[in-house]
């Protein structure tokens, strides 16, 4: 089977909406072997990594991005696991785009944590279930600008976010924490943060996933073979990464025998 694109998405954009964006075959978030799995799959001309799992599953490897851009098909990233991939990769070839892609870019030793999510299983949809910590602190850097809340409110806000664990971060969770935390005196702004995030609240994620998708609908993303991309090179270690995703069967050398080409 073979198809123009293949596309990892998951909480970070529903797949409806982006299928109305871009036609490509669609995937659940990326873990180990997902990416050996889909070229071998569907030869696609390029990947997409926008989501990936990770915590339960082991998440997907560099080893393997580098394996398909060695291979020489481009693979772009944004929003998520796959802006923190191409910001880690971009020296050998993978194509970043968006905010958080060059905010991982500039920002030595940022925390995978920043793009972390909840969802739900793929069966049910892989829908969010918690709000990530870049779009929290984006959010109430915008009310502070806004008059909403106070710098010095704004910080103890993103210090209690930061500290709560990421499948527990929303913003309910978040006001009702503050309110148990902060002063009286914060009750007031509390209550006027509270009615202003219906609509003032931000989702960078999702807008960097919709503004690749859109490049790459437009046809203006591609490249032809990957620059920068190195040699590749079979590891011991890469090679129990392919056994412990089911990968290392009798036929593996097909795919690995042209790894250079």
């Amino acid at each position: 089977m073979v198809s123009e694109l293949v596309v990892f998405l998951g909480p970070t954009l529903s797949r409806a909406e982006a299928a109305g964006i871009l036609d490509a075959t669609y995937l659940p978030p990326a873990e180990q072997g997902s990416v050996v799995r889909a070229v071998r799959q569907y030869s696609p001309r390029a990947l997409v990594l926008i989501d990936g799992s990770f915590g339960r599953v082991p998440a997907v490897r560099h080893k393997e991005v580098l394996w398909a851009l060695a291979k020489g098909i481009p693979v772009f990233g944004a929003a998520s696991m796959g802006a923190l991939r191409a910001a880690e990769l971009s020296a050998f070839g993978m194509q970043g785009y968006g905010f958080i892609y060059r905010w991982y870019s500039m920002t030595p030793l940022a925390d995978d944590d920043e793009v972390a999510v909840a969802m739900s299983p793929p069966e049910l949809g892989t829908a969010p279930l918690s709000e990530a910590l870049i779009n929290i602190r984006l959010t109430l850097r915008r009310a502070m600008h806004a008059g909403i809340v106070t710098a010095d409110v704004r910080r103890k806000l993103e210090t209690l976010a930061r500290d709560t664990h990421f499948v527990e971060r929303s913003y309910p969770r978040l006001l009702a924490d503050a309110r148990s935390t902060f002063s009286e005196a914060s009750a007031v702004a509390m209550d006027r943060l509270a009615d202003w995030l219906p609509s003032g609240a931000l989702d960078r994620k999702r807008e960097d996933a919709i503004g690749l998708l859109t490049k790459l609908a437009r046809g203006s993303g591609f490249v032809g073979r990957p620059l920068n991309a190195p040699p590749f090179r079979l590891t011991e270690a890469w090679a129990y990464d392919l056994d412990a995703a089911g990968l290392w069967s009798d036929d593996i050398k097909l795919i690995l025998s042209d790894e250079g080409s």
